[in-house]
């Protein structure tokens, strides 16, 4: 007999949200990972997560979005915690050359066609307005565009995950902390999540176990799933900077490639300094494999070739850094899909970089298909089917 409705493997963005959504439904749920999350080993670390409402990686994606921007409300008045600051999302592009984010060609321009798709609320501004308006950002060449969104802004993670953990388990949802899940496997109606030390059964499963998802799972998630190291970067800044609550999340793509980009954050209250970061595919690694350590070099770097010049005050060396990880499908959207192998089992991974603002709808989202509610958000654009001839 199963001793839990559903086992969720991997706590972090997804997995917390979906144990959330299970136990306040009452659903008899334990969820499970192997480091006690909130922690600094996967993808859902760093203090700052950007949202945003208008999507630039596909208009499917919005309607997560947008639940995940109430259910931080519900979490913040249920928990006293403050999870979500709405400064605004500016997004910057050359006006005469093609703009890439996320493997996404014409990202601005999908970005303005979901906010009108949706009456998402916008502005669209030129380059001296934007120098008028933000005078943080310097360094434009004339050419600029961008899209402002004011309902955009920043998520604190590991508060989100902290708190939907802490609501989980009001709700009488097990939670295991610092427990590897060795082995999934299904027998009849029930699954079996094989551990160091036991066997956990449940009537069905979610893994969403980001960087450690291939390796678990195997075919065909060895295949389509890679795993890249990412760098944030904090620096400091200079007496009579730009005050925080003038200062938008900002995604600023200075190039025509995928990675002629970065993206800022404000800072935060009783903090003088900024955090930073770019993207790289070039190089794959692995969860167990990870160089966690950010060697002054990289930082140097990124503020040379990024920061510098372009964001007004700041100032190295890096005060911090860390490392994290993405994991990536080939086409850098999510799969959010029954395994094909056992009909019990539901995959949420991988994130692709851009997860942790869809998180909490994707939660919700999933916890309704389990319970056999239907899908309250069209599911099949994350179908596992679109990579399987």
């Amino acid at each position: 007999m199963a001793e839990y409705d559903v086992a969720v493997v991997g706590l972090g963005a997804m997995g917390s949200a979906t144990l959330h959504q299970l136990a306040k439904a009452g659903v008899r749920a334990i969820g499970i990972d192997r480091f006690m999350p909130p922690h600094t080993r996967g993808s859902s670390h760093g203090d700052t997560r950007i949202t945003r409402q208008a999507i630039g990686e596909g208009p499917d994606y919005v309607p997560f979005v947008l639940r995940s921007h109430a259910l931080w409300r519900e979490l913040e008045a249920a928990t006293g915690e403050t999870i979500f600051n709405p400064c605004g999302t500016l997004i910057m592009a050359p006006s005469d050359m093609p703009n890439t984010h996320h493997g996404k060609t014409g990202f601005l321009e999908t970005t303005i066609e979901a906010a009108r798709a949706y009456g998402i609320e916008h502005e669209l501004l030129g380059a001296d307005e934007i120098a008028a308006r933000f005078p943080q950002y310097v360094g434009l060449g004339g050419r600029e565009r961008a899209y402002f969104e004011p309902g955009g802004g920043y998520v604190r993670p590991e508060r989100a995950i902290a708190a939907q953990l802490e609501l989980a388990r009001q709700n009488g949802a097990m939670v295991c902390t610092d427990m590897v899940v060795q082995a999934i496997r299904q027998s009849g109606d029930a699954v079996a999540i094989e551990t160091e030390n036991d066997v956990i059964r449940a009537g069905r499963a979610v893994v969403s176990a980001g960087a450690w998802t291939a390796p678990l799972l195997g075919a065909p998630f060895d295949r389509l799933l890679t795993v890249s190291r990412q760098v944030l970067h904090w620096f400091s800044l200079a007496e009579g900077a730009v005050a925080p609550d003038e200062w938008p999340v900002s995604i600023w793509m200075h190039g025509s490639g995928d990675t002629d980009y970065f993206y800022s954050f404000p800072p935060l209250p009783g903090e003088a300094s900024i955090k930073v970061a770019t993207e790289q595919y070039a190089s794959h690694t692995s969860a167990d494999m990870l160089e966690r350590n950010v060697g002054a070099d990289e930082s140097a770097a990124m503020f040379d070739h990024h920061v510098n010049g372009r964001i007004a005050g700041a100032r190295a060396p890096a005060i911090r850094a860390a490392a994290c990880l993405y994991t990536t499908t080939p086409d850098r959207g999510f799969i959010l899909d029954w395994h094909p192998d056992m009909d019990r089992v539901f995959v949420i991974s991988a994130c692709s970089g851009h997860g942790f603002k869809h998180s909490a709808g994707i939660g919700e989202a999933v916890a309704g298909v389990l319970r056999d509610e239907g899908e309250p958000i069209d599911l099949a654009p994350f179908a596992l089917s679109r990579f399987i001839e």
